[in-house]
């Protein structure tokens, strides 16, 4: 990803992990709207389509992420990450209600950050 090369290691890492869970999103989810009564390998099938995309941004994300996290630390930002994207579709493009306990589910995910990230 030539031209994030100019960026620090932790903001390439960020930035390809957002637009992966984009796609992981979409893929994953995106079905329950979209496709709501198509039969479900119709879905599988586009879903799959989809998730080539999330790759294409998740493995480059992890190989540039390892240059300066760990395993454990890349496995933590990935998850900060699904969150961030994840509540903002249910609520916007899935027309979920919004619950406290995504509220809860992001202070354990700053445990998580604390504790993954306190001995680096």
């Amino acid at each position: 990803m030539t031209f994030l090369t100019g960026l620090p290691v932790a903001w390439q890492t960020v930035l390809l992990l957002l637009v992966s869970n984009v796609f992981m999103t979409v893929a994953w989810y995106g079905h329950l709207r979209n496709m709501a009564t198509a039969p479900w390998y119709a879905a599988a099938l586009a879903s799959w389509g989809i998730a080539l995309f999330e790759y294409l941004f998740q493995v480059p994300a992890n190989r540039i992420g390892h240059a300066q996290f760990s395993v454990g630390q890349l496995k933590i930002m990935q998850e900060v990450v699904t969150l961030s994207v994840f509540v903002p579709f249910a609520i916007f493009y899935l027309k979920e209600p919004f619950k406290l306990d995504y509220l809860w589910a992001a202070l354990c995910m700053v445990g998580a950050v604390y504790f993954i990230f306190r001995s680096a």
